[in-house]
């Protein structure tokens, strides 16, 4: 008899655990597949919150069906205790593994309010703006320049908030002077800067910041980055490139970088500068003359005008031949790319053709030409 009541007891302790193991596995398959959400929306996780909390959001809001399982999966997965602060978008139809994943593993906001800060060639401005998480699309909340405009509410409000988003974007063609200045006008930021890096040095890109951050560990970092692509670059570039060194590369990426902003055309105005190198003519770009008038202070603001193209400063390239002496801005990396990887063509000109782009040329006549055609542009557009 007891042989059989310990047989029986086996035997529905081996379905127990077969039901259990089924348990297990379907608890997984839920907690592992995709989820309700039928459109994504913004999940703002407050400081001090616990998973259970979360849990009862995120069942407010649809994102999981099952807000007991959400918790025990958090818990079996060991993420109860990674739970961080913030404003998290959360895709349409996210398991909630992927939801676990995304409110414990950077900290890092992914969407509500966005402040950047945006370092231009001509000015520097501070956008506040939403992310809308069913478009994905940021909407703009208020629009200032710092050195101009008084200071916003809007602004003033959410730069106190733990789940916003900050970053500086410097754009490329910006001078380490205007970046520093830039730095400076920043109020969250901390710290004096006790000198401008040296032109070309810094990565015009965009930085994420924080409130009490020091001026210059952001500068550090742009110099960081541009040193990491000066390398990456210098590795790649072939024997169609003019330039000898690092320091030669950063200087014609510099002008390249201010004479277009269209991508493509970069390896284009490569070519021509390589031609004229490779010929010993003159460089004679508008750009390098006025670095020489504003050491990189801010735009002239103005055409220039004869007598300045006649001054001889180290950056004049109508009267020097060669390389300026240093970069006159900070260039991105397509302008590295195209100073070490010029295409392979035959001109020695170019100008504005209009439509934002350039004019090439190999012959004087054709250049007059073009040139001929942009003056008969510029008429029409000051009519």
């Amino acid at each position: 008899m007891w042989r059989n009541i310990a047989s029986n007891a086996l035997t529905i302790f081996v379905v127990v655990l077969f039901l259990l193991g089924g348990l297990i596995t379907l608890l997984k398959s839920q907690y592992y597949k995709p989820g309700p959400l039928a459109e994504a929306i913004c999940l703002k996780v407050e400081p001090g919150s616990s998973m259970s909390r979360v849990a009862g959001q995120l069942s407010v809001q649809g994102a999981v069906t099952s807000q007991k399982l959400f918790h025990v999966g958090v818990d079996y997965t060991n993420k109860s205790g990674d739970l961080k602060a913030g404003s998290f978008l959360i895709p349409a139809a996210a398991s909630m593994a992927e939801i676990a994943d995304q409110i414990t593993t950077s900290g890092r906001n992914t969407c509500g309010t966005e402040v950047v800060y945006r370092v231009g060639v001509t000015r520097t401005t501070v956008l506040v703006r939403e992310l809308d998480p069913a478009t994905n699309a940021y909407k703009d909340v208020v629009r200032f320049n710092p050195a101009d405009d008084a200071i916003p509410d809007a602004y003033s409000r959410v730069v106190t908030l733990n789940d916003t988003r900050m970053r500086v974007a410097a754009s490329e063609g910006t001078t380490s002077w205007q970046v520093v200045e830039a730095l400076k006008s920043i109020d969250i930021l901390t710290g004096d800067i006790p000198e401008v890096p040296a032109e070309g040095s810094l990565a015009p890109d965009s930085y994420e910041i924080r409130t009490g951050d020091l001026r210059v560990d952001i500068l550090s970092r742009m110099a960081l980055a541009q040193e990491g692509r000066l390398a990456d670059v210098w590795a790649t570039r072939d024997d169609t490139t003019p330039v000898e060194t690092i320091d030669q590369l950063l200087v014609l990426a510099s002008i390249i970088e201010k004479e277009t902003g269209v991508f493509d055309e970069r390896f284009q105005v490569a070519s021509v500068f390589a031609n004229r190198l490779d010929k010993g003519m003159p460089l004679q770009t508008d750009p390098t003359v006025i670095y020489g008038i504003t050491l990189g202070k801010g735009p002239l603001g103005r055409g220039l005008r004869k007598s300045e193209l006649r001054r001889d400063t180290p950056w004049n390239t109508y009267v020097n031949r060669g390389l300026p002496p240093t970069p006159i801005a900070n260039p991105g990396l397509a302008s590295l790319q195209a100073a070490v990887s010029p295409t392979e063509t035959d001109y020695i000109f170019f100008v504005a053709d209009g439509t934002g782009g350039h004019a090439f040329a190999v012959t004087l006549k054709e250049h007059n030409r073009n040139v001929a055609a942009w003056r008969k542009i510029e008429v029409e557009r000051n009519q």
